[in-house]
C-alpha cells in the first residue's frame, strides 16, 4: 500500500522551460505543423520555449529578444497564435490532464463543476458580522 506522501500530487508550478526530451515526448505530437510554406528557421522546441518565456515573464511580444537574434519576435508570436487558433494547445492541455489522472498526480478535490474556484482572502469578515452596503443610495 502506498504511503500518504506518494499519493500527494507533485505540482511544481507552471514550467518556465521544457527539456528537449519532454518536449518531443509530450508536446510535439499535439502541435500542428505547417504543410505548405517554408520550414521555420528554429526547431519547434526552441519556439515553444520562447513562448513559455513570454507567458511566464509577462513581457510584451515585441520585447522578446531571442539569443543571437536567431528569430524575430513576430515569428514566435505567429507560431503561438497559430497553435492557439488551430486547437493545438487545447489538445495538449487535454492530453496533460489525462496523463496526470492516469499517473494519479491530479488532485480534483478542489475543483468545482462550473469552473469556479474558492479563494480565501486575508481580511475576510467573520461570518457573524452583518454585511453593510457601503454604496451610496441614489435619491431620485
Amino acid at each position: 500500500m502506498a504511503s500518504e506522501s506518494q499519493k500527494q500530487p507533485r505540482y511544481t508550478g507552471i514550467p518556465k522551460q521544457v527539456s528537449r526530451k519532454d518536449f518531443n515526448r509530450y508536446i510535439l505530437p499535439h502541435l500542428k505543423k505547417r504543410i505548405k510554406g517554408p520550414k521555420p528557421k528554429l526547431s519547434f522546441y526552441k519556439i515553444f520555449n520562447y513562448i513559455l518565456y513570454v507567458l511566464h515573464t509577462g513581457i510584451q511580444w515585441d520585447q522578446l529578444r531571442t539569443r543571437r537574434n536567431e528569430l524575430h519576435w513576430s515569428n514566435v508570436y505567429k507560431w503561438h497564435n497559430r497553435w492557439s487558433k488551430d486547437g493545438s494547445y487545447e489538445k495538449l492541455f487535454e492530453a496533460s490532464v489525462i496523463h496526470l489522472l492516469d499517473t494519479e498526480q491530479l488532485d480534483t478535490s478542489r475543483l468545482h463543476g462550473d469552473g469556479s474556484n474558492t479563494i480565501v482572502k486575508k481580511g475576510v469578515r467573520a461570518p457573524g458580522i452583518q454585511d453593510i452596503n457601503t454604496r451610496k443610495v441614489k435619491k431620485n
